[in-house]
């Protein structure tokens, strides 16, 4: 039983049943949370990198994200991946041919995805809540270079761009690459979002664009010159 407006209330059979299961859910949510904070948590200074699973290794995406990988281990960083395919694996085989940390935080899908081979065997995490998995990435990237990708690169952009915006994570260094792909989102921000003053002139400078593996590493590296590296939060 439980009460309502002062009485005891009898719970269905369904409802007590529900009631366990999402507590149960808590105590998952809370090891998830456990494990990903000690894992990332002894990881060097790294960049997280974002795109499509579906990117092709022929694709002229996949040779840029594992030439930015590259570039990126040359300034001192790792990469961190979603831990799949396509950018995903780009990125951490640019990472693994240049020898540096190769991480990925791969999430638990129906049919997708399988982590890839170029993840560091002691740097692979697994979550099953998506909500878990951005927190990761949040709190422990240097910096965010994002590639053409899906509703969830989209996601990843919008939403870190969001936490900067408002104050709840430290600002990073944000990079969009490929021109073409981005241009059209970033003027219909600025031409629908910025005109109608829905965002400030200075949100239009939370990211950087470019097609330059080595202009995007440099502007992390810039960014965090003479800075301690720590948590977003």
């Amino acid at each position: 039983m439980h009460e309502k407006n002062g009485e005891p209330q009898n719970l269905t059979e369904s409802q007590l049943q529900n009631s366990q299961e999402d507590l149960w859910r808590v105590f998952r949510i809370m090891a998830e949370f456990v494990e990903g904070f000690e894992k990332m948590a002894q990881i060097k200074p790294s960049v997280a990198v974002f795109g499509s699973a579906r990117t092709a290794p022929n694709d002229k995406y996949y040779k840029l994200a594992v030439d930015v990988a590259k570039e990126v281990v040359k300034k001192g960083y790792g990469i961190i991946t979603g831990g799949g395919p396509g950018i995903m694996e780009a990125a951490n085989k640019g990472a693994k041919e240049s020898g540096g940390s190769s991480m990925g935080v791969n999430i638990e899908l129906p049919h997708e995805q399988n982590s890839n081979p170029f993840i560091d065997y002691d740097k692979l995490l697994t979550f099953r809540y998506f909500f878990i998995r951005k927190v990761m990435f949040f709190k422990y990237a240097q910096g965010y270079i994002l590639l053409p990708g899906g509703f969830g690169t989209i996601d990843e952009c919008f939403e870190v761009l969001t936490l900067i915006q408002t104050g709840k994570t430290t600002r990073f260094p944000v990079v969009l690459m490929g021109v073409e792909y981005w241009s059209t989102l970033i003027d219909w921000v600025k031409k629908n979002q910025l005109v109608n003053k829905y965002i400030d002139e200075n949100d239009v400078n939370l990211f950087s664009l470019t097609d330059d593996p080595k202009e995007a590493a440099q502007i992390i590296a810039d960014f965090h010159k003479g800075k301690k590296h720590t948590p977003n939060f």
